[in-house]
């Protein structure tokens, strides 16, 4: 007989959204999961993860049934319910909480545990409808997001394709062959096919590093010195492409002009990185017309981040690498898709007088001490979905602080008991992608993909969109997108947008929505409103806080420096067997990464009398966690690295990573500033 096999979209929180082929044993068993090799951009390439996720869908830790808390909170202790006993006691309490304060005191609050519109943004409808309190999304992409915008306008650029066509290939703060895997398929093909030089710049050496024809090891929130030293080099050897800047580019002449005392070995003096490396680099970039420069997402997670990646951005247009294929710089296609989510986000309903709150700073704003929450009423009732705030969001105690308030009623809709669902006074049990319809994008390639539901959903499970719907019947929401169904609304979505329906793609697949070689390379104009690339940013427009950034490509010394009492800069960089904490429940993620540790250079290591995996403690102002230690020399010795992100429950203390990230927002306009933290570190 022969194997059933289903075409699926991967759902996980990564630019990627690979095309998967599921090999579907019956109606509610999925075996094997392989990349599609037909899709021009997954070419049946998956991550490790997401190939053995039935792992993870047939995981006996599944969440079945409806819970409704017995014990303390944060105890764990609940008791099973039916489903309409769980949904009427979330209506009663958000009905309740909103007579009493108001209805902003309801905070909805969600992210990219699935990157489906119709599972993930629908919370948005139920929001708007009922005038909840709004949410900033900017936890991941708002920082690098503001840095590429600042130069190069919206998000889009050269074809990720042609990865495969250059001959020059800068990684800069991203880690694909953890993160990304798709973008080493193409790097790959130009290294075989192309003799393509392959070059990571990082503040320490991942996995991708250790394949890679060089490492740049920068300390971490220096980027932007060595992209302006790279600069620098350009114009004073001759290779800025002058031409370029003058049709392209707005003032070029002032950045000549201020990059002339930014030299390598400026640079070097503040990144560690040898003057005579970026001299090297800035040559080779100058010489190699097809230089294409992908930009992570690492490097921006600093409080200086949006004006590293504005400097990373720069390069490739001093260089008029635009001009070529298989030349430019790329950071996310976001705006090509051109969506028009209305119907599925309640758009039509939004009040812009509702505040909106900084899910980055949920533990202040839970606590009570955000401004803006300091200015109207509490937070006393929340819906989370798609996340799991109490191990990923920053400043882990004051979240859990917040959770743990006897007022605030939450409910959490999860796949899992994860530690956020733990402090829940409801928890219903969520389906997972292979279980529901829903529609994708990818930031990181060019491809609409729609999918219907694999198998069976298992128990008493729901999907996201099936709860927005009953809660609003409870609630009184009227709203056209709670009567239609979850393939419905990729329909409409998908017309409204002025694409093809949802059955003429499931039926071909994917739809490749690439713009052409001269849109995707700007030589039409940038996404700007002069048409052509700032090397001045006015972040001041982008936000209260862009008077912390520099206007041109340079250091900023925002950051959180390190000092004498805290002598070491850290980073939290993704751990290559979870996704945030998606697959900290599945045995072989768990089995290959161990337990949690802290890489620290053997000099340094030396100095604190640390040997391989003695028990340390790391610290700040914030806290302090206990992790043991993994002599490394793939960082400077200031730098330490912990791979995250582990659950709190997998600390010695109970206490994750994240307790020492601060919740400060990152200029201009807020995001989590993950990679941007100065702690000490004694032997434990």
């Amino acid at each position: 007989m022969p194997l059933d096999h289903r075409h699926s979209v991967c759902p996980h929180d990564c630019p990627s959204a690979c095309a998967l082929e599921i090999e579907r044993l019956n109606d509610r068993t999925i075996g094997r999961v392989r990349g599609a090799d037909t899709n021009n951009y997954t070419q049946g390439v998956i991550c490790a993860k997401v190939a053995r996720y039935a792992e993870r869908v047939h995981h006996p830790d599944r969440l079945m049934k409806p819970l409704i808390r017995v014990g303390a909170k944060g105890e764990g202790k609940f008791a099973e319910a039916s489903w309409d006993e769980a949904l009427d006691r979330v209506a009663e309490a958000f009905k309740a909480k909103a007579a009493e304060y108001g209805s902003e005191t309801v905070w909805p609050y969600f992210f990219a545990g699935t990157m489906g519109f119709v599972q993930r943004d629908g919370l948005q409808r139920l929001r708007h409808v009922m005038k909840y309190s709004r949410q900033a999304a900017n936890i991941c992409t708002d920082l690098v997001s503001n840095g590429w915008a600042s130069g190069a306008g919206g998000p889009m650029g050269p074809d990720p394709r042609e990865l495969a066509d250059s001959d020059l290939i800068i990684m800069w703060g991203g880690n694909p062959v953890s993160t990304q895997v798709n973008v080493m398929t193409h790097v790959t093909k130009a290294r075989k096919q192309r003799g393509a030089r392959f070059v990571v710049v990082d503040a320490y050496r991942s996995p991708t590093a250790e394949v890679a024809d060089e490492l740049v090891l920068v300390k971490p929130g220096t980027d932007g010195a060595v992209a302006t030293a790279i600069i620098h080099v350009l114009f004073r050897d001759g290779l800025a492409d002058r031409d370029y800047m003058e049709r392209y580019t707005d003032n070029w002449r002032d950045l000549e002009d201020h990059v002339r005392t930014r030299t390598p070995a400026w640079a070097e003096e503040i990144s560690g990185v040898p003057a005579n490396q970026i001299e090297a680099l800035a040559k080779r970039i100058g010489a190699t017309p097809r230089t294409y420069i992908r930009i992570g997402y690492g490097f921006s997670r600093s409080r200086n981040g949006p004006s590293q990646v504005h400097a990373v951005a720069s390069i490739a247009a001093v260089g008029g690498k635009f001009l070529h294929r298989g030349g430019g710089a790329f950071w996310s296609n976001r705006i090509v898709y051109k969506w028009d989510k209305s119907m599925i986000e309640g758009a039509d309903a939004i009040d812009p007088s509702i505040r909106v709150l900084d899910m980055s700073r949920i533990g202040a704003v839970l606590t009570g001490e955000d401004e803006t929450v300091a200015k109207g009423p509490p937070v006393t009732a929340m819906l989370i979905q798609n996340t799991n705030p109490a191990a990923v969001a920053p400043d882990t105690h004051r979240v859990l602080r917040g959770l743990r308030r006897d007022d605030l009623f939450l409910c959490v809709h999860e796949q899992f008991m994860t530690e956020t669902a733990q402090h829940a006074d409801v928890v219903l049990p969520a389906t997972t992608f292979l279980e529901h319809d829903d529609i994708y994008q990818a930031g990181g390639q060019m491809h609409i993909q729609v999918h219907r539901a694999v198998i069976e959903a298992p128990g008493e499970t729901r999907s996201n969109h099936w709860v927005h719907c009953e809660l609003a019947k409870r609630l009184g929401a009227d709203h056209a997108g709670f009567n239609m169904t979850e393939w419905e609304l990729v329909d409409r979505t998908l017309k409204d947008s002025g694409w093809p329906s949802a059955d003429e793609i499931l039926e071909k697949k994917w739809h490749d929505i690439q713009p052409n070689f001269e849109d995707s390379h700007f030589l039409n104009g940038f996404p700007t409103p002069s048409g052509k690339f700032r090397f001045q940013a006015d972040w001041s427009a982008m936000g209260p806080l862009g008077h912390l950034l520099p206007a041109m490509p340079d250091h900023c010394r925002t950051i959180d420096e390190a000092t004498e009492d805290r002598p070491f800069r850290m980073i939290t960089s993704p751990a290559r067997n979870y996704l945030n904490t998606s697959f900290t429940e599945t045995p072989t993620s768990k089995r290959r990464e161990g337990r949690p540790t802290v890489m620290v250079h053997p000099e340094a290591a030396d100095r604190l009398d640390i040997a391989e995996g003695d028990r340390v403690r790391l610290g700040n102002q914030q806290g302090s966690v206990v992790l043991h230690a993994k002599l490394f020399d793939g960082v400077q010795p200031g730098v330490v690295v912990v791979e995250s992100v582990w659950p709190n429950a997998a600390f010695e203390e109970g206490i994750g990573i994240n307790a020492l990230v601060s919740a400060d927002p990152g200029p201009p306009n807020g995001g989590a500033v993950f990679h941007d933290t100065a702690v000490w570190m004694v032997k434990a």
